[in-house]
């Protein structure tokens, strides 16, 4: 069933009010966050917020529901084959 669930894309939409607050769905996993940075994996590349004082409200891989607040500055898509291989990947790029 989870073969199934990763084979169907999730609808990706991107909210975002007032620079403040974001809403992102279509979320399959979340790479790194810290005050300055949130990287998340969606259908459609990755996506990079960046900002200050971001603080994630609300995750739910399940359903792909990401909320989050602060100061938004950024919102930066990379393609999936433009991605490194994780950690590694990105230390050796």
């Amino acid at each position: 069933m989870t073969e199934e669930k990763k084979m169907m894309k999730m609808p990706h939409n991107v909210i975002l009010e007032d620079r403040r607050n974001l809403t992102v769905s279509g979320v399959s996993d979340v790479d790194s966050f810290d005050e300055q940075n949130i990287t998340v994996f969606t259908d459609m590349g990755e996506l990079a917020v960046r900002g200050y004082n971001l603080h994630i409200n609300k995750l739910n891989i399940e359903t792909g529901e990401l909320t989050l607040e602060g100061e938004i500055s950024s919102l930066t898509y990379t393609d999936e084959q433009q991605r490194g291989s994780g950690f590694f990947g990105r230390l050796f790029k």
